[in-house]
């Protein structure tokens, strides 16, 4: 039943969550056409401080509420749970409201650190404010949509999250591609005002997203109310007890919810002074910047929306199997986890990193390539330690061993914020790649140490499997490689439309022959045959 639960789960958030960067990838194209790469970072700049406000906002406690809902709701004690969210809510509003504060009041000095306003020719430090300040009113929402989430995964009900997640996308990226448009080529309006109200659009689209779960929440509302009036149990513990078990699971959750955003900020705040002390002049900085923190990032985050899936459910069923005391699951569940993980990231990662001339040209243009690729080949690799993390804290947490995925977090947001500056420095924009690649093999041995150690978990297996599918990669890579060569011969990556030709040929070329050998070998059919029943089947015939 648990491991039902997974599967489905799993496949329905992946989905979702899948869809969702598909959709933010996709929009990043026509608005990165609108504002240009300088316009990219100004949007970051907005972006950055807002996600960290919005994780201290919420503490954790959405995905905190969800592991405490499983936990009583295991027990037979719907009430409890019930209880912890009709407080959460008034939490969640009261916390949001000192968050747009901050934010708001903020914004003048985190402009002033990004930029010095000196240059003409880049984003202006007013820009910089008014970006912040336009992004900063979805705070008011969105740690209310947030919990609301995490109470319907608590009841192991995915589809609430799913749907609202890819009708909150939808909402935003019409809202932000209509109006840039508008603005710039309509109005004849300046990037600076365009990009801000973009930024805006996260609160137009939280909009959508809390509609469907309060559609949702009244559909579903009697039978829930059913489920708690036929309790057999109620702990009737006092909201303080409630809330010291809840932040013992959330403190640790906001900050492994911080990890992405905090290594942001620290390139927010050193990334444009370091390249301009190498004697860049701020539009130049600003262009790296852009291509670094949007465009690169935005592609290798496809590979890394599985595993967010995959640790969005793993903490719920981890949780059940670590108080069952289901050895057995718990193993099972952290094997699969790991498998999956590695065979869907790491072909993904390295394929993105071959080809990213070639994607960088034909989804963002010839103009800039120079820059973009070159960053892309570089960060596509680290896609597969972002993915790791994700689901190795996630991993942690369903075993009650938060604190060391806090504390795997803090030696790799200490690596990053020492070397970063230093290599930035002597590598120009590769520097900040290298430093957050540092920062978090350094994270994930403390990761790896403590599920090995407190989950009694063995690694042998999982490094079998991890040789024989880096085979299977290397194998892919080098089909890869071959055909770009080959190509590359007659159809020069100097026309946007040649690069698709390349891109569309090897990625298909690449994609069959990793499925081919995987499921030849029965590969595919063992790590996803669960999932996906006819790679059995077929590996069986």
């Amino acid at each position: 039943m648990a491991d039902s639960k997974l599967v489905r789960g799993t496949m329905v958030l992946t989905a979702s969550i899948f869809i969702s960067k598909i959709l933010g990838l996709i929009y990043i194209f026509p608005f990165k056409a609108i504002v240009g790469l300088e316009g990219l970072a100004l949007y970051t700049y907005g972006y950055v401080p807002y996600t960290v406000l919005l994780s201290v906002a919420t503490l954790g406690i959405p995905l905190a509420v969800s592991k405490f809902v499983s936990k009583y709701n295991s027990l037979g004690d719907y009430e409890t749970g019930r209880r912890l969210f009709k407080s959460g809510l008034i939490v969640m509003s009261i916390t949001g409201l000192v968050s747009f504060l901050l934010l708001f009041l903020l914004a003048e000095p985190i402009a002033n650190q990004v930029v010095d306003g000196k240059d003409l020719k880049g984003n202006s430090i007013e820009d910089v404010i008014l970006t912040i300040r336009m992004v900063s009113v979805a705070l008011l929402i969105v740690p209310i949509m947030s919990l609301i989430r995490g109470y319907f995964q608590g009841y192991q009900s995915m589809g609430p999250t799913a749907v609202s997640q890819v009708i909150e996308q939808i909402v935003r990226i019409i809202f932000i591609l209509c109006l840039t448009f508008i603005i710039v080529h309509m109005m004849n309006g300046s990037v600076g005002l365009a990009v801000a109200f973009a930024t805006f659009g996260a609160f137009v689209g939280a909009l959508g997203g809390l509609t469907v779960l309060l559609i949702y929440w009244f559909k579903r509302k009697d039978n829930i109310n059913k489920q708690i009036q036929e309790s057999k149990v109620n702990h009737q513990l006092p909201l303080r007890t409630m809330y010291k078990e809840l932040v013992s699971y959330a403190l640790p959750l906001s900050f492994v919810g911080l990890a992405i955003p905090l290594y942001q900020l620290i390139d927010l705040m050193t990334f444009n002074n370091a390249l301009m002390g190498v004697g860049y002049d701020q539009a130049t900085a600003e262009e790296a910047f852009g291509a670094f923190a949007q465009a690169a990032h935005k592609l290798i985050l496809i590979p890394v929306s599985i595993a967010t899936a995959m640790s969005l459910t793993l903490l719920p069923t981890i949780t059940k199997s670590f108080i069952d005391n289901d050895q057995s699951l718990l193993q099972k569940q952290v094997t699969q986890t790991y498998q999956i993980i590695l065979f869907l990231t790491l072909p993904a990662a390295v394929g993105l990193s071959i080809l990213a001339y070639p994607a960088y040209g034909t989804l963002f243009g010839l103009e800039d390539v120079h820059i973009g690729a070159v960053v892309l080949r570089y960060y596509a690799p680290v896609s597969v330690l972002f993915s790791l993390f994700a689901v190795t804290s996630a991993i942690l947490q369903g075993i009650n061993q938060q604190r060391f995925a806090v504390i795997g977090l803090l030696a790799g947001l200490l690596v990053k914020l020492i070397l970063n500056i230093y290599l930035i420095g002597n590598f120009e924009a590769i520097g900040a790649i290298y430093a957050t690649g540092l920062g978090y093999v350094t994270s994930l041995g403390v990761n790896i140490w403590a599920i090995g150690k407190h989950a009694n978990y063995r690694y042998y297996f999982i490094l079998k499997r991890s040789l024989l599918i880096v085979l299977f990669t290397a194998i892919m890579a080098f089909v890869v490689i071959a055909l770009k060569e080959s190509l590359t011969i007659w159809l020069p990556l100097d026309n946007r439309v040649y690069s698709f030709i390349v891109l569309l040929v090897t990625v298909l070329s690449g994609g069959v022959v990793y499925l081919y050998v995987s499921v030849r070998t029965n590969l595919a059919g063992q790590i996803l045959g669960s999932r996906f029943k006819f790679l059995k089947k077929k590996a069986r015939g």
